[in-house]
């Protein structure tokens, strides 16, 4: 057999090409549009091709983002909904989904209205929150009664460090054990 030479292909900046990168891209990993704007940057000004400005290709990846928001490929309002409520399922803080979704990328404008959106569904979320990070960290009423003393203020900070407030934390601090599985059995 005759082997074939592998040449490597440089990369055209054609905007089907750069939508095709895209595609793949939000197929496999579902981002924000700036995620996906930062991930095409780098895949093509990494790349040295001849006779190519970089504003061009800053112009080009703007033409592409607004075509795929048009098609509704991204959506970032979408995305901050989707990654709130996951974020809430694992038992994250309002200001960790605030900090997690504007490290994103995603518009303010998206990231107040899907906050406003969760404080109006349950107002005591970050409560909530707390107790799951308790049932999972075994810390504050998860922990053996004659223990909770010793581990106060570890546990206040590991709360703390979560994204919760001083009087949530307090509150979560405070329950008795029984309280403490009687909310867990509603969860």
């Amino acid at each position: 057999m005759i082997p074939i030479k592998n040449k490597k292909k440089s990369l055209e900046v054609t905007v089907d090409e750069m939508r095709n990168f895209s595609f793949n891209y939000i197929e496999k990993y579902a981002p924000s549009k700036q995620q996906l704007k930062t991930y095409l940057l780098k895949k093509y000004l990494k790349v040295k091709i001849p006779n190519i400005d970089k504003k061009n290709i800053i112009d080009l990846i703007d033409v592409v983002l607004k075509d795929l928001e048009n098609s509704k490929f991204i959506n970032d309002q979408f995305y901050s909904k989707s990654k709130a409520k996951t974020l809430i399922k694992r038992g994250s803080s309002i200001n960790k989904i605030r900090s997690y979704l504007i490290s994103k990328g995603v518009s303010d404008k998206y990231v107040r209205n899907t906050i406003e959106e969760i404080k109006e569904k349950n107002e005591d979320q970050d409560f909530f929150s707390a107790i799951k990070i308790c049932k999972k960290k075994r810390i504050g009423p998860a922990r053996n009664d004659s223990n909770r003393p010793l581990f106060y203020k570890k546990d206040i900070g590991v709360l703390a460090r979560a994204g919760f407030d001083f009087e949530t934390s307090k509150k979560i601090m405070d329950l008795d054990s029984s309280e403490y599985s009687k909310i867990i059995n509603l969860l």
